[in-house]
């Protein structure tokens, strides 16, 4: 849909002072000439004002109005990039080693990559015809890279940016909505649903169909339908050959609130147990509270009968969460791994806030500092608030995320269940860079062991869902290869998906989990 007023970006974000001012962005239908770099503000490029749309309407129908102005939207803000870099330590960090950056120039980068899911919006939304989707390019200098079929005006448009000299425009064949509209022909050619099984790979510019599931890689569809949909696709398959599920144990954390990144244990048929990672506190249109992890935790060849799930079983076995069988609230097919987890009988009490807890009582991510992760020694383990969720198609390859996990191999004569995950791994969050989208999940850099699926993957800086952990590079023992790379489900995807299936409007929940929600609360 075109905006056919101005786009305002209001932007002061300093290079010669980083992180002493802030960003704010907004779609203005009826704003005014907007003014310079000193004065903070951006113009998406020329577009007619409000008053002169108004005043064209007026002389075509007589004089009269044919419809009121549209309302000014609110602006969507981000935050000064010393406040994101004091609120993403870990996030901070990793830039500095990896990159090896200042701390300010790793500041700079992350108010950049806040700012760039609003942008990449606006231009969507301004340039529809030419913009192509966006990445930050975290080797080349922590650039953002706008791709655009015409880039002449896209660059034009985003020349008053403050942060200009890091953002480029790089021109493309094909369009994202272009790309967009082949994707949805090809699922709908193969039967398929665009998003999972069919999707656009922005910094290639083409179309991607993963097989492997859905779609056989012998079907005989796929080299007539590729060659036929007018646009560069590939296919290949879902995961690597060498990909293994990370489901075993978690370690322990036996403590209320509920958060995500704590041991689950599961029992299974066969006797021994297993386990997952807890993912995020998800809460139903009618208040109730679940808990997300991955699906292949319970759903299985060794997951026959109604699993149960259970936090330190060997001791002191604290129990947690029932497989949902009416309606079904579990699935093992990628990016569609889930299990949402009611709690077990009597077991809400143990995990959720005081009953008469009312105000500050947010939904929490686990941030556990381990040796590896050198931001710990200045911030230390903390709770981190989840505020929403990210959808998935605003997540960004460049983007600095943090993940967190419970895998664990005792030492002789600890009480924990042995996850896997080899001697010498110690359970905790560690931070790492988005380094694509092709498998149909988001693809990370960042370590991770068989015992932290289901764990959940997020922005350290605004406490943002955006997936949990379902498979990865293999590999055991302490975290050695900087390239290792792990796959998290999209929790956007996730939501849609069980919320298409069962009608009961979960959402991610940002407060609780409580016995009784407080009047009033949000829970987006």
């Amino acid at each position: 849909m075109r905006i056919r007023g101005r786009v305002v970006l209001a932007a002061a974000l300093a290079l010669s002072t980083v992180g002493t001012t802030g960003v704010a962005l907004a779609v203005d239908r009826d704003a005014g000439p907007a003014t310079g770099p000193s004065g903070g503000a951006w113009s998406a490029g020329a577009a007619p004002a409000a008053e002169d749309v108004r005043a064209a309407a007026g002389a075509g129908t007589g004089g009269r109005v044919a419809a009121p102005a549209a309302p000014r939207p609110a602006p969507v803000v981000t935050r000064p990039a010393t406040q994101v870099a004091q609120a993403a330590p870990a996030s901070v960090s990793y830039l500095s080693d990896r990159y090896r950056v200042a701390p300010g120039e790793a500041a700079r980068r992350l108010a950049l990559q806040e700012l760039s899911a609003p942008l990449a919006d606006t231009l969507a939304a301004r340039f529809p015809d030419s913009y192509a989707g966006m990445w930050l390019d975290q080797a080349g200098g922590g650039v953002l890279t706008i791709a655009a079929t015409d880039p002449a005006p896209v660059t034009e448009a985003v020349a008053g940016l403050p942060d200009a000299r890091h953002v480029t425009v790089v021109p493309v064949r094909h369009s994202r909505r272009d790309l967009d509209a082949a994707a949805a022909r090809l699922a709908g050619t193969l039967g398929v649903t665009a998003g999972r099984d069919v999707l656009v790979d922005e910094r290639a510019n083409e179309v991607l169909v993963l097989t492997g599931d859905a779609v056989p890689a012998d079907d005989a569809r796929l080299a007539g339908t590729l060659d036929a949909a007018g646009v560069p696709v590939r296919a290949r398959a879902r995961l690597d050959d060498s990909a293994i599920p990370k489901a075993c144990d978690p370690r322990y954390c036996a403590k209320a609130p509920m958060r995500g990144g704590i041991r689950l244990d599961v029992p299974r048929d066969d006797g021994t147990v297993g386990g997952c990672t807890t993912g995020f506190n998800v809460r139903a249109k009618s208040g109730q509270y679940y808990v997300l992890t991955a699906g292949h935790c319970v759903v299985g060849g060794r997951h026959q009968r109604v699993d149960d799930t259970w936090h330190q079983f060997l001791g002191p076995k604290v129990p947690v969460g029932l497989e949902s069988t009416n309606p079904v609230l579990a699935e093992n097919a990628f990016p569609n791994d889930y299990a949402v987890l009611p709690y077990a009988k009597g077991a809400t009490t143990r995990w959720a806030y005081p009953r008469r807890t009312v105000g500050n009582a947010p939904s929490l991510v686990n941030y556990w500092c381990v040796a590896d992760n050198p931001a710990c020694a200045s911030k230390g383990s903390r709770d981190v608030p989840i505020t929403g969720v990210t959808p998935y198609g605003a997540v960004q390859a460049g983007w600095v995320v943090c993940a967190t996990g419970s895998a664990y191999t005792p030492a002789a004569g600890e009480q924990y269940v042995d996850s896997g995950a080899g001697a010498g791994y110690l359970p905790g969050t560690r931070c790492g860079e988005v380094i694509g989208k092709a498998s149909g999940g988001i693809d990370v850099r960042v370590c991770a062991r068989p015992g932290d699926s289901g764990g959940p993957l997020f922005t350290e800086s605004d406490g943002r869902a955006l997936g949990i952990l379902n498979n990865g590079d293999p590999g055991e023992g302490p975290c050695t290869n900087p390239d290792e790379k792990n796959t998290y489900a999209p929790v956007s995807v996730i939501l849609d998906r069980v919320n298409g299936r069962t009608g009961l409007g979960f959402q991610i929940a940002t407060q609780g989990p409580l016995l009784t929600p407080p009047v009033g609360s949000s829970n987006r």
